[in-house]
């Protein structure tokens, strides 16, 4: 599969890109091409051996940190590493989080469920804040809070996509307080009980976005921008969700006025 070298320009948070210096920008490029690969290699139908191609971007990333690496997208990274000191870890966990999608795990408790929020969220938006100069603790307590807000959205968001898909990443407990289990999600045969599930997760994401926008106190500006716009954006899906009372049967998305005016607002919020 090749990589997209504009995955980032369709990101919710593209627009703020265009505040950023050029190299900050084609580095942030990179990084999203390299994600939306490795997301379409464990979400696409008829990917040919996704395992094994998750594998071998396992080698080529261990060849990037090297200095040889095989295809145009690894000699990419190698420079995106050396210019913006971005750890393995950014590459390899996410690849872990596909790893797992791909072999359909599940999740007993919303604990268990941090592990997955961690590899495909929270350390895209380390590798993001790396990019954009905010390392440490500081962008650790951010990446944890709207990195999670925004994975815990797409599970409210997605969950009947999912379900098809023959995924669920609604924790076991969070199902048994509604007398649910994995399979009534994938039947989707008890929407009052998987409504009030879902509503329970849109709380703890509500409450993320929250955490997150204290985060961001005291942040750069040209850092907070695209955090901000992405952390109003998905919150403004979250609660075109909630007027639905939980119960849908599709994907519930932003127009793209609604998604224009966030971006709009969260730029004067920024100033």
């Amino acid at each position: 599969m090749k990589a997209d070298a504009n995955a980032y320009k369709k990101s919710s948070f593209g627009p703020a890109f265009l505040f950023l210096n050029k190299k900050q920008r084609q580095a942030l490029a990179v990084y999203y091409a390299f994600c939306r690969l490795m997301d379409d290699i464990a979400d696409e139908p008829n990917v040919p051996d996704p395992q094994g191609q998750l594998l071998f971007w396992r080698e080529e990333i261990a060849r990037v940190y090297e200095g040889n690496p095989q295809t145009p997208l690894g000699q990419s990274l190698t420079g995106l590493v050396k210019d913006f000191d971005i750890s393995s870890d950014r590459f390899l966990l996410l690849i872990d989080g596909m790893e797992a999608d791909l072999q359909g795990r599940r999740y007993a408790t919303f604990k268990d469920l941090e592990w997955y929020l961690y590899r495909v969220a929270v350390v895209v938006g380390l590798a993001t804040l790396d990019i954009l100069g905010l390392k440490g603790e500081k962008a650790q307590t951010l990446s944890l809070a709207l990195g999670a807000a925004v994975q815990t959205t797409n599970i409210v968001r997605d969950v009947r996509e999912d379900a098809l898909a023959g995924r669920v990443y609604l924790p076991a407990d969070m199902l048994a307080e509604e007398g649910l289990t994995f399979q009534d999600v994938l039947e989707n045969t008890k929407p009052q009980q998987m409504a009030g599930v879902l509503a329970k997760m849109a709380g703890i994401s509500r409450g993320l976005y929250s955490r997150a926008g204290d985060a961001l106190a005291g942040c750069a500006w040209r850092v907070a921008l695209p955090c901000r716009i992405m952390g109003w954006v998905y919150r403004a899906n979250l609660a075109k969700i909630e007027k639905t009372g939980f119960i849908f049967q599709h994907k519930i998305k932003l127009t793209r006025m609604e998604k224009l005016t966030n971006i709009v607002y969260a730029l004067f919020r920024n100033l």
